[in-house]
């Protein structure tokens, strides 16, 4: 037992202190600074002017109704143009103003627009202006056909349209909601941790294998605790990393709010959380993390080469990419007969079981049966990956195929 804690502290050591750990711990805590206070940066580098339109028309009510239903909107002033639509094409090219609108009769006598602009990649102001022309444009048409305004508020009106579950344990629309979000930053949380840390342990073995490092190993340290320590102590760097990126996460968020009316947290529905969802992430991250461990752990124990390595953990990788686009596509149909079914799959079930934790109101049998699943999953997969491992440490030469899984167990039963 005291090996294998010494090579959990070597693994754990060695990884912190690489260059790549920092590298990419930074520029995460960068990525959540920005993300956490987008809203002040955007408020910042965009300054207080008002973005002035012209608008050229031969109708001045034209130009009066587009003012008055824009003036709600602080970010735009509009000013009628006099001159000719060329001299106004002309100061927008010069810089003197942002843009121009021409307003025009149609074939129906309805007003209709061009909008002119240097660059129109933009379309955050032109779609303003085309949804200001459009009510202009209703209204027009309504005042032609007498219709009263009273009856045309009451056209135009949202309509009131309520969603109502009529199973008791159903989860309502504001619960879903403010599930929604949490789920999918959980969903891409383990996703991201599955791929990076998978990889990590996978280019771990393979490095002490190239470096002949794993000779010495193997003559002191059974191989099965080597595969476990390693596994273990990749399991502890990440517990580090993301206990890091959750804490400035927090903090940066906290200092966010007070400087703002909460939006952060209620765009991605992190005010009301419930502690059932964040156990289930627990407990479906830390099983999908063993379970994909020990798979990246036999796939680079059959390898002695880093460019080998990358290869042989392809079909694993598309494995959590499949998992991971199925339960993107469940965000919206999570009682879907496929998520379903896909959800019992052992390395499908941490993201997908827990998307429909998170969204519906399954029966506890359901949640037992895929834990119970992926447990047992773990275990054959442990068991018959020591055997590779134990095997696999002793091949050298270039090898990148699953076919060396074989060899790998015929080596395991003359160490044994």
């Amino acid at each position: 037992m005291n090996k294998f804690f010494t090579i959990l502290r070597h693994t754990y050591a060695n990884r912190v202190k690489s260059k790549s750990f920092i590298i990419t711990s930074i520029i995460t805590i960068a990525l959540i600074l920005v993300v956490s206070n987008i809203q002040t940066i955007i408020e910042t580098f965009s300054g207080d002017d008002q973005e002035i339109i012209l608008v050229k028309s031969e109708q001045e009510q034209w130009t009066d109704r587009i003012s008055q239903i824009l003036s709600s909107n602080e970010d735009l002033l509009i000013e009628p143009y006099e001159g000719t639509i060329e001299e106004a094409k002309s100061e927008v090219e010069e810089g003197n103003y942002q843009s121009v609108v021409a307003l025009e009769e149609g074939e129906d006598e309805l007003p209709q627009a061009t909008y002119y602009a240097n660059q129109i990649a933009n379309t955050s102001t032109s779609e303003v202006v085309r949804q200001a022309v459009q009510q202009l444009k209703v209204s027009e048409a309504t005042e032609r056909a007498e219709v009263e305004a009273n009856v045309l508020q009451q056209i135009t009106a949202p309509v009131n349209f309520k969603l109502v579950a009529l199973e008791e344990k159903a989860k309502s629309e504001e619960e879903l909601n403010q599930t929604r979000g949490i789920v999918y930053i959980m969903l891409f949380f383990m996703y991201i941790s599955v791929l990076m840390y998978g990889n990590m342990i996978a280019t771990e073995v393979a490095t002490e294998k190239s470096s002949r490092v794993m000779e010495i190993l193997i003559s002191s340290v059974s191989p099965v605790s080597q595969m476990f320590a390693k596994i273990s102590g990749i399991a502890l760097l990440g517990i580090t990393q993301f206990s890091i990126f959750v804490l400035v996460g927090y903090v940066s968020l906290s200092q966010s709010e007070r400087m703002s009316d909460g939006s952060v947290l209620e765009t991605f529905g992190l005010t009301n959380i419930d502690p059932t969802t964040i156990a289930f992430a627990a407990v479906f991250f830390i099983l999908g993390y063993l379970l994909y461990a020990t798979l990246a752990a036999t796939l680079g124990s059959l390898v002695s080469r880093l460019e080998d390595a990358q290869q042989l953990m392809v079909p694993m990788t598309l494995l959590v990419v499949a998992a991971f686009m199925i339960a993107v596509f469940g965000l919206s149909a999570p009682d879907a007969p496929f998520v379903t079914v896909s959800s019992y799959f052992p390395f499908f079930t941490p993201l997908i079981m827990f998307l429909r934790v998170g969204m519906l109101e399954i029966a506890v049998w359901e949640i037992a049966l895929s834990i119970a699943i992926m447990v047992v999953s773990i275990g054959l997969l442990g068991y018959i990956g020591a055997k590779i491992y134990r095997g696999g440490v002793l091949m050298y030469g270039k090898s990148s195929s699953l076919k060396d899984i074989k060899a790998a167990l015929q080596l395991s039963k003359r160490e044994s």
